[in-house]
């Protein structure tokens, strides 16, 4: 028996994204544990949000890591062996919970991956966090099980059999079954926590300058995603337009971002049209549209 599949696939242009994940696909309620200058001089415990880190990390007269000890700070972000759960799962569950609640408004590009999920687009998880990358797949696979509705994860089921019979074949699709599609298509993607230990160390073995950088980390991340999806474009011999858009609410990471497509990513990969998304502005919905190389027009809909 022919298992059913979304034959509009087969003439599907390709989009792919690259994600930030707190702020930007949800709030999160892990904090950063600082100090904080009062007064009188004296420095006191302080816990901020990612959000209001983002203002203030480079205010180092008022605030500082504990011990100057930044793995102090970023506790809340890491994954240890002696947890039942990552710190990283207990928060999603309790972001979507306020969401499902009406407690939290979505943030920009919150139903902009709900939508790439149900699509079936390959896509690239990019966090300054600290976790292993199955911590960040397993958040993934959470999203799935809470936010789409039955209706909609039988639509990803159909579309990502759609992706199957084009690059693989019908024999494929029919030989695997509903969770064998889902788990090669999460298998696909990339995430990436770029100051998880094994990630750093992934990065200074590449010998890339000022490794100890996060937003060069980052772009580490963000030239292998797109080197993976080259791979795959490659493999099975796609020969459409080519667009990555990219989502993150911090400005010092878009502006590093820009210049980083137009001095590196735009001129390396000219057939791409690359679209940067700045999400850090909360009274613009859909967030700041930033077209920087390419023909295909690339509406994100936040």
């Amino acid at each position: 028996m022919e298992r059913p599949y979304n034959e509009s696939i087969l003439t599907r242009d390709l989009k792919y994204y690259i994600f930030d994940w707190d702020d930007n696909i949800l709030h999160m309620p892990t904090y950063i544990h600082l100090e904080r200058k009062l007064a009188d001089g004296r420095w006191v415990p302080h816990l901020v949000s990612t959000a209001l880190f983002s203002v203030i990390r480079k205010d180092t007269e008022n605030y500082r890591p504990p011990n100057q000890d930044w793995e102090s700070a970023f506790v809340e972000f890491r994954d240890f062996a002696n947890d039942e759960e990552s710190k990283f799962l207990t928060d999603a569950k309790a972001a979507l919970e306020r969401v499902e609640s009406g407690l939290e408004k979505v943030p920009p590009s919150f139903n902009t991956f709900r939508k790439s999920l149900i699509e079936g687009r390959i896509f690239a998880i990019v966090t300054a966090r600290g976790h292993q990358p199955e911590t960040l797949r397993k958040g993934v696979e959470l999203f799935i099980d809470k936010v789409l509705t039955p209706a909609e994860r039988d639509e990803m089921i159909l579309n990502l059999r759609g992706y199957t019979v084009r690059f693989d074949g019908a024999d494929v699709n029919n030989q695997r079954t509903d969770e064998e599609v889902l788990d090669n298509y999460l298998s696909l993607n990339r995430y990436h926590a770029v100051t998880n230990p094994d990630f750093i160390k992934l990065v200074q073995n590449a010998e890339i300058p000022d490794a100890q950088k996060s937003e060069v980390r980052k772009k580490y991340a963000i030239v292998d995603f797109i080197d993976h999806l080259f791979g795959i474009i490659e493999r099975v011999g796609a020969d459409k337009p080519i667009s990555v858009g990219f989502s993150d609410d911090d400005p010092i990471n878009v502006s590093s971002l820009l210049e980083f497509v137009r001095d590196n990513l735009a001129k390396r990969f000219p057939s791409v049209k690359f679209v940067v998304y700045d999400t850090s502005d909360p009274t613009l919905e859909k967030g700041r549209k930033m077209i920087v190389s390419g023909q295909l027009d690339l509406p994100l809909s936040f």
